[in-house]
């Protein structure tokens, strides 16, 4: 079995310690600063620059992919400019957002792993909105993502991250924002990569239970805005997918309880691929 934690550590220097002393064998990371701390034999970190692109932004985080342990292999998939890398490279639309890895352990076939940040952005001026919006940048990803399958049915992936919206239901009821994120997850699934959880009883629910969110929902929280805290956190936004063939062996548990959350404004997500 490999464990593998995703989690978004909002470039604090803090969780890098919690995450050493977890027994996980991967971590991928969104909005991940340099470690302050010297890092243990056998920790390493995709080469990639600490830095999320983005006009006039000053981002110094990524989405990176750690090796925790001893009991895997990782080979770096290593990023590439859209315009200027290989035709048959990994090309990433907005470098930073975005890492991948293969992680191979001797007793199991290699598989990638992909850490996913869907970075927000504001609409154009000509519309007159004052909107922000990141379902764009996840189709980005997924774009970018669709190049790691080669194959309709034997690709071997594990994507997890941050991507900043909602699954089976908008903001306040709204019937238009819930169809946008809803192609996210179609999307992925049509691509072979089902969306595999977190989802109840694999974490706690929202208590109270929030009036925007359908009585049916089982998402579990996995963020908490300035005015919260871990135990009023109504909101998910970390989500786990799977290739298909893999997807049944593929578990996933939000550590949301308020005394597990650690030191971000969002909880870790553990996933066990056996």
């Amino acid at each position: 079995m490999i464990r593998v934690v995703s989690w978004n550590v909002a470039g604090r220097k803090a969780p890098w310690e919690t995450l050493l002393a977890m027994d996980a064998d991967v971590a991928l990371l969104q909005e991940a600063a340099p470690p302050a701390l010297e890092l243990p034999p056998g920790v390493e970190i995709d080469p990639s620059p600490w830095h999320t692109a983005g006009a006039g932004l000053n981002r110094p985080w990524k989405a990176a992919v750690v090796k925790l342990s001893d009991r895997v292999q990782v080979e770096w998939i290593e990023g590439e400019s859209m315009i200027e890398g290989e035709w048959d490279g990994f090309s990433i639309s907005l470098p930073g957002t975005l890492a991948a890895a293969i992680v191979t352990r001797p007793d199991g076939p290699p598989f990638v792993v992909a850490s996913m940040y869907g970075a927000w952005e504001n609409m154009h001026r000509s519309t007159g909105s004052r909107w922000i919006y990141a379902d764009g940048s996840v189709h980005r990803l997924i774009s970018d993502l669709s190049r790691l399958i080669g194959h309709a049915t034997r690709h071997r992936i594990v994507a997890a991250g941050d991507l900043n919206v909602l699954y089976g239901y908008g903001e306040y009821g709204d019937a238009y924002a819930a169809a946008r994120y809803a192609t996210v997850f179609d999307r992925m699934e049509s691509l072979g990569l089902p969306f595999v959880g977190p989802q109840h009883p694999h974490g706690r629910q929202a208590d109270p239970w929030p009036d925007e969110l359908p009585e049916d929902s089982r998402n579990v929280p996995t963020f908490h805005h300035g005015q919260q805290g871990p135990a009023t956190a109504t909101r998910q936004l970390d989500f786990v997918f799977a290739s298909a063939n893999m997807a049944g062996s593929v578990q996933t548990q939000a550590l949301n309880d308020p005394d597990e959350w650690g030191p971000s404004d969002h909880c870790r997500i553990a996933i066990t691929v056996s």
